[in-house]
């Protein structure tokens, strides 16, 4: 590692302060504060509007977006780089790109780590980042502003303590997620450590049934493809497991995943044994938790559809789709111009994995709309949406909130 590699402190509150207006301009909504602030539905000529009582930007979030601002504040004329997306949202990640910050990968890459060289400063993503990766700019000597998100950083010191221990974290997740492939590479720590992600229950059944019974080998490395370390050997290590997750994930399946591996491991160790062969965790993000425990209320009052607003590549925003998905007509936009008319309406289709139609989406009488969005969406979008959705009945929100 180079003498030259170091973290910078940004989060001084001369600095912060500093930033806030310019931030606020970008996110904040006038009208979503009053909203909350009412803690009220919104209703004009047969439209009803309610939004879930916690939903957008959370804490880490919002440190991410501070600390990426400061860095320009601060560093007005040096070239700064971010590693990929800071959070999923493309109208953030937008103005990161509009400030000159320049993207290491992903569509809006404009320059490779290789390019880098000693005292360039590089911002880390709220995911975090792969071990390799950051090696990689450690030896160029490049500055780093982690916003790394606290509760990441979390489930990495417990996939450490796994590895050190040999156990093999069993992560539920999405393998090909930014976070995921950063808490991946942790649980390789000491050189003692493996993983293997599992995104579904049926993967996990797929893992207790080799853990009790065994199987081929070679078809069970098939099916996890990309989703386990080199080197990893079922047959050696599902001995010894922990069980963590992507902090973004539904609590409930996770719950479900611990809960089924468990019964797996005590079946075959026997319950005397558990200490030496399973450990497991909570390691739910809060403020994912929060939006979904808020959205479950919601869906069990009175609705017609629900609108959630977020990145399409958002997993936390993606399983609030989910949710409303499994109870009534669930429309996932990424903003207000997805609204064409009452007619029509282009949102994402969780299962195709792109944006679809829906036509005559818009119920034409009385109607009970419910709203929410994920941790990385901005008040701004949620205020647009609303807007828009009273100007397809001719009402003005501006005049509905008047004094």
């Amino acid at each position: 590692m180079s003498q030259n590699a170091q973290k910078i402190n940004l989060r001084r509150p001369d600095i912060m302060e500093a930033v806030q207006a310019q931030v606020l301009s970008h996110y904040r909504s006038e009208l979503v504060d009053r909203l909350r602030a009412k803690d009220k539905p919104l209703s004009a000529n047969g439209l009803t509007v309610k939004l879930a009582k916690e939903f957008g930007f959370c804490y880490g979030v919002e440190r991410a977006i501070d600390l990426a601002y400061a860095a320009r504040k601060v560093f007005p004329d040096k070239p700064i780089y971010i590693l990929g997306e800071i959070i999923h949202n493309p109208e953030v990640n937008d103005q990161i790109r509009d400030m000159g910050i320049r993207f290491l990968s992903g569509k809006e890459k404009t320059a490779d780590i290789g390019d880098l060289t000693e005292g360039d400063l590089v911002i880390i993503p709220a995911f975090g980042a792969e071990m390799a990766t950051m090696q990689a700019l450690e030896t160029k000597g490049c500055q780093f502003i982690d916003t790394t998100c606290g509760d990441v950083m979390s489930v990495w010191k417990r996939v450490r303590q796994y590895a050190g221990d040999a156990f093999t974290s069993i992560i539920h997740g999405k393998a090909w997620h930014e976070e995921t492939k950063a808490t991946s590479s942790r649980a390789l720590a000491r050189g003692r450590g493996h993983y293997l992600v599992v995104f579904t229950l049926e993967e996990t059944d797929a893992v207790c049934k080799y853990i009790l019974h065994g199987g081929d080998k070679e078809a069970f490395l098939r099916k996890f493809s990309g989703a386990y370390s080199q080197g990893f050997d079922p047959d050696l290590h599902l001995q010894a497991i922990g069980v963590a997750n992507q902090t973004t994930m539904l609590r409930g399946e996770t719950e479900e995943v611990q809960r089924r591996l468990r019964v797996a491991m005590t079946e075959r160790y026997g319950l005397g044994e558990m200490d030496k062969h399973f450990r497991s965790f909570d390691t739910i993000c809060g403020a994912t938790q929060e939006r979904q425990d808020a959205l479950q209320k919601l869906l069990s009052e009175p609705l017609d559809l629900l609108i959630v607003i977020g990145g399409y590549n958002s997993s936390n925003t993606s399983h609030l789709a989910e949710m409303g998905e499994a109870k009534l007509p669930t429309y996932f936009i990424k903003n207000a111009s997805k609204i064409v008319s009452d007619r029509l309406i282009q949102r994402y289709d969780l299962k195709l994995q792109k944006e679809v139609e829906s036509h005559d989406w818009l119920p034409s009488g009385v109607a009970t709309i419910g709203i929410t969005a994920g941790a990385s969406c901005p008040n701004n979008l949620i205020e647009d949406t609303i807007r828009r959705l009273f100007e397809l009945r001719g009402v003005s929100v501006q005049d509905m909130l008047a004094p």
